[in-house]
């Protein structure tokens, strides 16, 4: 790795981890470079604490959601800088794509070769704006929620106009007639960024890559070989808690979980979805 590569790999661990130059630098030599494996290397030191940017790069753009007789879209396109997602023409491309997206049941596939209103398809008119903008623009991720089974309540965080921001969250109930609760759902989806129902929906790898981290932390802090098992059991049900939708700390009432609410409102969540714009880039 050149010195040049090497500094600029630095900087970015610096601003992902709040951790000073000298660590980060040891890191990325330890590591070859590699950013994530360098956060990782940082947390086994307890030098970083995990958090919701440490291993994500927050790229700019807009998630878009459109609703239609209880039936939802959500779509996220990126661009490089908040300037460009601010831009007229930017917006204006999205907002037909969102309604591609939503007629073709976010089939991204099949979006990029549908026409749009100057009779070109949206992979066309994606490369017209990228060469007349000058920024890297991309049609990400997309999901549709039909209207069976449930009922589909949405938020829209961080709105730019209507349906239109950063955070979007979606959430499917058991219960068809309108409710409240619902929407409530979705603003706590938003807020506290579930990574998946309950336990049995946590990926084992998730697991047992943050049971590695914890137990490593807890070594290099010189916690004796006998209490590790101990603590790391305790730590580890807190990250299952503190990630999992039903587990989680209900956010309109700190007393009570997320379970509590769906029981007193005889109420079930079938599915949700939340996107922050950049996430996981």
């Amino acid at each position: 790795m050149s010195s040049k590569d090497l500094l600029e790999s630095v900087k970015k661990l610096r601003e992902i981890t709040g951790v000073g130059f000298k660590d980060c630098k040891l890191a990325i030599d330890e590591t070859g470079g590699d950013i994530e494996k360098s956060i990782e290397f940082l947390r086994k030191k307890g030098i970083a604490k995990a958090s919701s940017k440490m291993s994500r790069t927050a790229f700019e753009g807009l998630c878009l959601l459109k609703e239609n007789n209880g039936e939802v879209s959500l779509v996220e396109i990126n661009s490089e800088t908040d300037f460009v997602a601010k831009n007229e023409e930017f917006i204006s491309f999205c907002k037909e794509v969102s309604e591609i997206n939503f007629e073709n049941k976010a089939d991204l596939s099949k979006i990029n070769k549908v026409k749009m209103k100057n009779n070109l398809p949206v992979e066309i008119n994606l490369i017209d704006l990228i060469a007349k903008i000058g920024e890297k623009i991309t049609i990400r991720r997309s999901i549709f929620f039909d209207n069976k089974e449930g009922k589909n309540s949405f938020y829209i965080h961080g709105t730019i106009e209507d349906n239109i921001g950063k955070i979007a969250s979606i959430v499917k109930t058991s219960k068809k007639e309108e409710n409240e609760i619902g929407k409530k759902i979705a603003m706590h989806i938003s807020a506290l960024s579930p990574m998946a129902l309950e336990e049995k929906n946590l990926s084992k790898a998730i697991i047992d890559k943050e049971i590695e981290i914890i137990k490593a932390e807890l070594l290099n802090s010189g916690k004796p070989a006998e209490m590790i098992e101990k603590i790391a059991k305790g730590k580890i049900n807190k990250f299952i808690c503190d990630n999992t939708l039903i587990n989680q700390v209900w956010i309109m009432d700190p007393k009570k979980k997320v379970s509590d609410i769906l029981k007193d409102n005889d109420i079930k969540i079938i599915d949700f979805i939340r996107y922050k714009v950049g996430e996981g880039v």
